[in-house]
């Protein structure tokens, strides 16, 4: 078992690295739209860099991490990189000179998450049990993020400049507190790495079992209305007159914490078909609470809307990493999980990033002022149609329910709030 001193060297690692993502992130859409003056594709590019990051980890990860330094010490001058960038972005005056920040800071953190999961790994004779308990201060410090924000009325006051210089100042000193985590020397490997194995193009061969690949497909097209997520919610909320609209998203966070406790038990009496599908139903479900929430009498729907995150989100993505490492086998299962990940994250946002921009451009009345109720259903529309595909399609064809309750916390581990 791991000592105390370790667990709480995790516990904190985990915190600030995701508090550092939830400081800006949430809100970046709001502070592009208000105080940059930024159209929605320019939105959808800035969030973009997301994909752009997550295409980049692997080779980092491939190149670096895996072969020639220990990983908290790349983690340290990560974060220490990363913290002169958001500081930099905050200084930024119009989009063109943002840009470039945040498209440097995305390259170099998106590596980070696979980073402090392979520090908290190697530290675990039992990951399954020991892991969860570490994960929730990710989750944690993205909800004190999102409340912080709120606390201090940064969306009402314009003062959203500042998300960035927290976030920056978090990352110093996460980037700091690395070196002082525990030694996670890189793993002597037989042979030299290909950019196939960088990649996890070795686990391409899943796509030879139909029902994978129809769930590969699903993942990609559901990545699609994911990104109107991210990049509009905050705005969107806003722009209704939700007040510390970024505090209140934090409801979803504490809904993925919930939900994330269950699934073990949800899988046992659901398995993995109806599963998928319920993550898939509640992405169409929270777009339709948005379409016809307002800050007023419908207000309950937006909060219905964001709850529902706990759902979306492990119903889907938890329980198809579990699928994916249930079904790989055991010298390709790290790159199974890569591939899905470069393939939903990377490829499947980059689309999302690209047409969720040029839509809401689409259908702006007036400076700041947006028809929601047809953006929104939009993607409740795309998210709709890749249901009803998958379930005309997908045969559950895998190996029993409790080998993938096994891989639970490794699968889960891989994943971002």
């Amino acid at each position: 078992m791991m000592s105390s001193a370790i667990r709480l060297k995790l516990s904190v690692m985990m915190f600030l690295e995701f508090f550092i993502w939830g400081a800006w992130f949430v809100t970046l859409g709001t502070y592009l739209l208000h105080d940059l003056h930024t159209t929605g594709t320019q939105v959808g590019a800035a969030f973009l860099t997301q994909s752009i990051g997550a295409i980049a980890a692997p080779f980092i990860i491939g190149l670096i991490a895996d072969r020639f330094f220990s990983a908290q010490k790349i983690l340290g001058v990560l974060h220490l990189a990363g913290a002169a960038l958001l500081w930099w972005a905050s200084t930024a005056a119009d989009f063109s000179t943002f840009y470039p920040f945040v498209l440097a800071y995305m390259v170099v953190y998106m590596p980070t998450l696979a980073l402090v999961n392979s520090i908290s790994f190697r530290q675990m004779q039992n990951p399954q049990k020991e892991f969860a308990s570490i994960r929730v201060f990710g989750t944690l410090g993205w909800i004190i993020a999102g409340l912080t924000i709120g606390w201090l009325n940064w969306e009402q006051g314009g003062h959203l400049v500042l998300t960035f210089r927290m976030a920056a100042g978090a990352s110093a000193l996460l980037g700091a507190f690395s070196f002082a985590l525990p030694p996670t020397p890189p793993i002597k490997k037989a042979g030299p790495s290909t950019i196939g194995d960088m990649l996890g193009l070795e686990a391409i061969g899943l796509l030879r079992n139909r029902s994978y690949l129809i769930f590969f497909l699903a993942s990609v097209a559901i990545c699609v209305p994911l990104s109107f997520y991210y990049g509009f919610t905050n705005p969107f909320l806003n722009e209704v007159g939700m007040k510390s609209a970024a505090g209140v998203q934090s409801l979803g966070q504490v809904s993925e914490v919930l939900f994330m406790l269950l699934i073990p038990a949800f899988f046992a009496r659901l398995g993995v078909k109806k599963m998928l599908a319920i993550g898939m139903l509640a992405w169409v479900v929270r777009y339709v609470c948005f379409a016809y929430g307002d800050g007023h009498s419908a207000y309950w729907l937006l909060i219905a809307g964001i709850v529902l995150h706990g759902i979306c989100y492990n119903f889907f993505f938890v329980t198809g990493q579990i699928y994916t490492d249930n079904l790989a086998g055991e010298q390709s299962k790290s790159a199974a999980q890569g591939f899905i990940t470069l393939a939903t994250y990377g490829v499947g946002m980059l689309i999302g990033s690209l047409l969720s921009g040029r839509i809401v451009d689409a259908h702006v009345i007036k400076v700041n002022v947006h028809d929601w109720p047809t953006i929104w259903l939009i993607p409740a529309g795309i998210a709709a149609a890749v249901l009803l595909v998958f379930l005309l399609l997908f045969r559950d064809q895998h190996a029993p329910v409790a080998d993938e309750t096994v891989s639970y916390a490794e699968a889960t581990a891989r994943l971002e709030v």
